[in-house]
């Protein structure tokens, strides 16, 4: 007996916004020429994907702060109808070298200035791209809800947030959180055993897994956890005839809290290479196999 096959559609947690099920992400996009970055958004539209997940720090280093969401507003001022075929969302709080601020004038101005650098009204999700230890969260509560208030976000989220965070910030907010934003891979298991997808289910939250490869250890495993986990893989790609990229992603992408993998890849074959993860059908024993194979002891 095989797990159920994801939904390509879902909805944003209790947002009533309906995303893809599968997402992209601009880290490296801020690199991109205007060309380039077309390409790559029309791959993932094609890919069926029409979640986008950006964030006001990309790009920061070679290219600059807010240089990827920059290179999306041209993109948009040159093609406006991409906006309108897109779930746009986009994170702040990470402020080099402090590096965070989640306080009330600080969150204000990064909402208005990635309204600016991406040339739109509003994002459809906003999320807090780590949590600031010194900003109590009912400040934080206040600014998200005078945000939405004013139609600049329709959605808020969390990401890198621990459970107790997510849970205290919820009691302060009249804005419900729809979504939370982890490190999961078959490499990165914490988050399927500390409870974090527990309280997703708990909560209705949308969970959109960075770096969904292990920061491309998938593809190239070094020691021998990681080639262990990249045989349980190809063992079930090759029975479907596709990628061991694919199968991480559709690993993923079985656990009940339907994680939304976002796609790292700039490369237009690669992002269309997700849409894979819908055809591969998993056992229990198979999903079980590369579990036991990231713990690297057995299941008790």
């Amino acid at each position: 007996m095989t797990l159920p096959t994801p939904p390509s559609t879902r909805l944003l947690g209790k947002s009533g916004i309906e995303i893809s099920s599968i997402a992209w992400g601009m880290w490296r996009f801020a690199g991109l020429e205007i060309s380039a970055a077309r390409a790559a958004i029309d791959a993932a539209f094609d890919a069926g994907i029409t979640l986008f997940d950006t964030a006001d720090i990309y790009g920061f280093g070679e290219q600059g702060f807010g240089k990827a969401e920059k290179l999306l507003g041209r993109v948009f001022a040159e093609a406006p109808e991409y906006r309108d075929r897109m779930v746009l969302a986009t994170k702040g709080g990470i402020t080099p070298p402090t590096p965070y601020d989640s306080s009330a004038e600080y969150l204000t101005k990064a909402i208005d200035d990635s309204l600016s650098r991406l040339g739109t009204e509003y994002v459809d999700l906003w999320q807090i791209h780590r949590p600031d230890i010194l900003t109590h969260p009912q400040e934080i509560a206040r600014t998200i809800e005078d945000a939405h208030k004013a139609g600049k976000i329709r959605a808020f989220g969390v990401s890198n947030f621990t459970t107790a965070q997510i849970t205290t910030l919820a009691h302060f907010s009249s804005i419900p959180i729809v979504s939370t934003q982890p490190e999961l891979s078959p490499l990165r298991i914490d988050t399927i055993e500390n409870g974090e997808l527990d309280q997703a289910i708990a909560m209705d939250l949308a969970v959109l897994a960075w770096s969904p490869l292990g920061g491309g250890r998938i593809g190239d495993p070094g020691d021998t956890r990681e080639q262990n986990v990249a045989a349980a893989l190809s063992g079930v790609a090759a029975a479907h005839g596709l990628s061991r990229t694919a199968a991480a992603y559709s690993w993923i992408m079985a656990h009940p809290t339907r994680p939304i993998p976002i796609v790292g890849s700039q490369n237009p074959a690669r992002i269309m290479e997700a849409a894979d993860a819908f055809k591969i059908k998993w056992t229990r024993a198979d999903w079980y196999s590369v579990l036991v194979a990231a713990r690297g002891v057995p299941l008790p």
